[in-house]
């Protein structure tokens, strides 16, 4: 069993709950409850009648639910927020919460596979109720998948080298395990930049395997559908293609393409972006090393 302790600290705590700005009787969600930390956070603020909807697909994180009546634990993707809240007969919320990315305790955990450090089987699942893992993608996704694979979700410019070289190992045997793809891939990975691109390829497989790029444009389209007007949106990412997402969204609600000018030829925008954007300090990435990427972005619905 998991203590909530295993899931170490959570990331921008104060600055995250703050940007929520929570109402004592409001409704609020907490898309990626991990370990429990922000959830915490929030039920501190809330009073007697508020309530706290928290989402988690991952098995190890039911354990932590909080012994609260105001808390819910929903054990789903939070892709389904606005269905599962429905069926919690809640149809709008004051504000919502993500922390996306990895928890520590993923990548702590040796057999799950998301960490670069140890060997284990290609899985990199973050509900084990998923049908792809990272096997499948390696030893059965063709070439050209697989460079897309690498260059849109690990940037790396050798991606079509990288599909080549896997495509040629796996005739001669299936790429079981995390230390075999390393080896297959050898050659790219000089001491120098090896963890760096280490980095980047897990990371691209691992996008792929849980489908993080989709499932946040859902998460993100449905948030806008759910907030009340002055509901907030608190997002904590951790890499570019994650944070350029959120930050367009959030910017004029879309992902692409520009907004709509109206009669007097002003943008029609969903949210207003509330203050700038916040990094840890310093102070926090010593304690912490995984807040070192974090990028929070803090919107509210007009």
């Amino acid at each position: 069993m998991t203590t909530a302790m295993e899931y170490h600290n959570p990331v921008l705590l104060q600055e995250t709950v703050d940007g929520l700005n929570i109402k004592p009787d409001g409704i609020y969600v907490d898309v990626t409850f991990g370990g429990g930390g922000h959830s915490k956070e929030i039920l501190r603020r809330l009073g007697p009648n508020g309530k706290l909807f928290g989402f988690d697909q991952d098995e190890d994180a039911w354990n932590n639910a909080l012994p609260d009546e105001r808390f819910t634990l929903v054990q789903e993707n939070f892709r389904y927020i606005k269905r599962f809240l429905r069926f919690h007969g809640v149809k709008s919320v004051d504000g919502i919460l993500a922390d996306l990315g990895v928890s520590s305790h993923q990548f702590d955990v040796p057999e799950r596979g998301f960490s670069t450090r140890f060997d284990a089987d290609l899985d990199m699942r973050m509900s084990k109720r998923n049908e792809l893992d990272a096997y499948k993608v390696i030893n059965e996704y063709d070439e050209s998948n697989l460079k897309r694979v690498f260059l849109d979700y690990g940037e790396l410019k050798v991606a079509p080298a990288l599909a080549r070289t896997i495509v040629e190992a796996r005739e001669k045997k299936d790429i079981k395990t995390t230390e075999e793809l390393k080896t297959v891939l050898a050659k790219y990975l000089p001491e120098k930049v090896k963890n760096k691109v280490l980095a980047q390829i897990y990371q691209a497989i691992r996008i792929e395997v849980n489908q993080e790029m989709e499932v946040l444009k859902e998460f993100l389209e449905q948030s806008l559908e759910i907030l009340n007007p002055g509901g907030r949106l608190s997002v904590i990412s951790y890499h570019s293609l994650e944070d350029r997402l959120v930050k367009r969204f959030m910017k004029n609600g879309l992902f692409e393409g520009e907004p709509e000018r109206d009669f007097f030829g002003n943008f029609s925008v969903p949210f207003k972006l509330v203050g700038k954007l916040i990094v840890p300090t310093e102070a926090e990435i010593k304690i912490n090393n995984r807040a070192r990427s974090a990028k929070l972005r803090i919107a509210e619905k007009i």
